[in-house]
């Protein structure tokens, strides 16, 4: 038997139909979940922004204008739902992660790699991987929080460059250095597992007008 689409489900939703909710709460509770215990890194509190995420989707769903997916729409919720958790921890209700870390940073300090080289295996062939998936988790956890969470929106969960600036009270720019600190650490760890040491080059000092696909056009 087909499954009836997201839009299909939605639809109904707002016609009042609750079973074609639980039907999308279903299908994505636990992507979402996962989303936002990579976000807060605690099990209570993830359990209680899905739950919380998804009451707030059924509370606006009349205003869900399905200009992207609802997939996208309800990550978007969760995300939001769980940087506020961050904020409370550290007491941040009205001021700016940005303000809590450090001044505005710049190209000048991104660090140069210790460790390259090439890889054995082809990337595509490697996150095919489920123990790719993992090593990828574990690096992520080593990252600074502030750069682990601007990887995990932007390059993760797709917002864009404006988007994660918005979630994180980040200026753009501030956004793309973290974003490219982020993914020159995540390469050089993983490297360290991945490469292959044969083939080991020298360190080389990193161009400052570095950048990884469109970033810096968004």
């Amino acid at each position: 038997m087909t499954q009836p689409s997201d839009s299909e489900l939605v639809h109904r939703a707002k016609a009042g139909d609750l079973a074609a909710f639980e039907a999308l709460t279903n299908r994505y509770e636990r992507q979402i979940y996962s989303l936002v215990l990579h976000i807060v890194r605690h099990q209570q509190d993830a359990e209680d922004v899905t739950q919380q995420a998804f009451l707030s989707a059924l509370e606006n769903l009349d205003g869900f204008r399905e200009e992207a997916s609802f997939a996208t729409w309800l990550r978007r919720i969760a995300t939001y739902a769980a940087l506020k958790i961050i904020r409370k921890r550290r007491g941040l209700d009205t001021l700016s992660l940005e303000a809590a870390t450090e001044p505005q940073e710049g190209y000048e300090t991104i660090p140069h790699p210790e460790y390259i080289a090439d890889w054995r295996q082809s990337p595509d062939i490697l996150v095919r991987q489920n123990e790719t998936r993992k090593l990828l988790d574990e690096a992520l956890s080593q990252l600074d929080e502030k750069h682990r969470l601007v990887f995990l929106l932007r390059d993760v969960e797709g917002l864009s460059i404006k988007e994660t600036a918005e979630a994180m009270a980040l200026s753009e720019a501030n956004v793309k250095v973290r974003l490219l600190r982020a993914r020159l650490q995540l390469r050089e760890r993983l490297t360290q597992t991945l490469g292959d040491p044969s083939r080991q080059v020298e360190p080389h000092r990193h161009d400052q007008s570095l950048t990884f696909g469109s970033d810096t056009a968004e």
